[in-house]
C-alpha cells in the first residue's frame, strides 16, 4: 500500500504523519443495493462481517440467508417518502397535462381509492372530471 505523507505545521518537532492516500479507495456498497430488513423492512440496513443489520429494530441475519429468501415485495413511496397502499387517498402535487388534449389535473386535486401496479406509472385511479388514468408517484403525496 503506498502512502502519502504530510508536514504538520502545528507539530513542533517537525513530525511527519501519514496522510491519507486518495489512490487507495474500498468499494463502496451503496445501501441502496442491500436488502431491506425482513422484519421491520427498513432500508437502512448496513453490513459488519458478513451479517446485516437493522438499526431501527436491531434485526441481524446473515447474507447467506438474505440471498435465499424470496423476493421481497417492491415497496411504492410518494413524493414525500411516505409508503402507499392499495385504497390509499393521495393528491396531486403539481399540475399535470393530459396527453391527447384532454386538459389538466390541477394542483391539489385528491385521488381516492388507488391501486398500486408494476408499470411505468404505478398508480391507477379515477379522477372525478377526468375518469381513469395511470399516475406516477413522484407526482403525488399521502392525503
Amino acid at each position: 500500500m503506498r502512502q502519502t505523507v504530510c508536514r504538520i505545521a502545528s507539530v513542533s518537532d517537525g513530525a511527519i504523519l501519514p496522510a491519507f492516500d486518495f489512490a487507495v479507495r474500498h468499494q463502496a456498497i451503496r445501501m441502496s443495493a442491500l436488502p431491506p430488513c425482513p422484519q421491520c423492512h427498513s432500508e437502512f440496513v448496513y453490513e459488519d462481517a458478513g451479517m446485516y443489520i437493522c438499526p431501527e429494530c436491531a434485526h441481524e441475519w446473515s447474507a447467506q440467508t438474505s440471498a435465499a429468501s424470496e423476493p421481497v415485495a417492491k415497496v411504492y413511496r410518494d413524493s414525500a417518502g411516505n409508503v402507499l397502499h392499495d385504497g390509499d387517498t393521495v393528491t396531486v402535487i403539481k399540475d399535470l397535462k393530459l396527453k391527447g388534449g384532454g386538459g389538466v389535473v390541477k394542483m391539489g386535486t385528491k385521488v381516492k381509492n388507488i391501486r398500486l401496479v408494476d408499470a411505468d406509472h404505478d398508480i391507477d385511479c379515477k379522477i372525478d372530471g377526468f375518469g381513469a388514468m395511470s399516475l406516477k408517484t413522484e407526482f403525488v403525496k399521502k392525503a
